[in-house]
């Protein structure tokens, strides 16, 4: 039996055969946000490559919410290895594998290994927007000020 409570939410997970050693994704510690996505390949990751790793993992996500594919701040700060899209999207309707694109900004190769945690995974609801074509918008302090427009400090 599962156990839930009020914060949780079932998402069904199928492995593929390649994958079924690897630990399922969990999170590192009990008020952690994320789940970590294991590699199920393994590859060198040149300085400057961008590649996508296979978890050899798919999901079936409840309608209603997404799941945000994130760089782990430990790879990103040691290895400057982190995910290129970051946030990935993985939407409800998706049933195909998980990959995660993975770009080295660093100065030396990678090596991922089989089973190495490359990223984390995180539920988020999705809200949609209904939108209404509008001859002209509010007016705030902002207004179309953008990159940099409020300062460095």
């Amino acid at each position: 039996m599962i156990r839930m409570d009020m914060t949780d939410v079932l998402v069904k997970i199928k492995r593929d055969p390649s994958a079924a050693d690897l630990p399922l994704p969990s999170q590192g510690t009990v008020h952690a946000s994320g789940v970590d996505l294991r590699s199920n390949e393994e590859g060198v990751l040149q300085p400057g490559e961008v590649r996508a790793f296979g978890t050899g993992l798919s999901v079936e996500i409840p309608p209603g919410y997404e799941f945000q594919v994130r760089s782990r701040s430990g790879l990103a700060l040691k290895n400057r290895v982190m995910v290129l899209n970051s946030p990935g999207t993985v939407d409800a309707d998706y049933r195909g594998e998980v990959r995660v694109i993975l770009y080295n900004a660093g100065a030396q190769p990678f090596q991922v290994r089989r089973g190495d945690r490359i990223a984390q995974m995180v539920l988020c609801p999705v809200l949609r927007p209904v939108f209404v074509e509008v001859d002209s918008l509010s007016g705030t302090e902002r207004d179309s000020g953008g990159f940099g427009s409020t300062g460095v400090r």
